[in-house]
């Protein structure tokens, strides 16, 4: 039990660390018929509905479709899946919460794609007025 707890004290402190970076310049939109491949592993920069800053890590896998990813958030203490459906520069993603503070809860989100492939837009929970934002970089291969 506690290997279990220092591993999610080291977890939470690790995530924690990534939402304290400056975020770099983005790119410039992706032309709707050049977007760059979205599938990879990105670093996640945010602030939900309320205002709160949060940081992570986001994977994005090949869907079962054509224009469809799968999307795993690993975001301040929680885990988070979603499906995107990407339609020019435009990634549609809806996204429920699997543990951590918000779990069991959704959302829906709304991103674009730049020529650089990083990715920026808004990211809303089900029930919120607000959305909130979110902006995610490729991590080097």
């Amino acid at each position: 039990m506690k290997k279990l707890f220092i591993a999610a004290l080291l977890l939470g402190v690790s995530l924690a660390a990534c939402s304290t970076r400056t975020p770099a310049k983005l790119g410039a939109d992706a032309p709707a018929d050049k977007v760059p491949n979205i599938i990879g592993e990105y670093a996640v920069n945010g602030f939900d509905p309320l205002g709160e800053e949060y940081g992570g890590r986001l994977t994005i896998t090949a869907g079962e479709k054509p224009n469809e990813y799968k999307m795993q958030w690993l975001v301040t203490g929680g885990v988070h899946e979603g499906v995107g459906i990407l339609n020019g520069n435009q990634l549609t993603v809806a996204w429920k919460s699997l543990s951590g503070p918000i779990e069991n809860v959704s959302g829906a989100g709304l991103y674009t794609v730049t020529v650089n492939g990083e990715l920026y837009g808004t990211r809303s929970i089900d029930g919120t007025e607000n959305p909130g934002t979110e902006t995610v970089y490729p991590n080097p291969k």
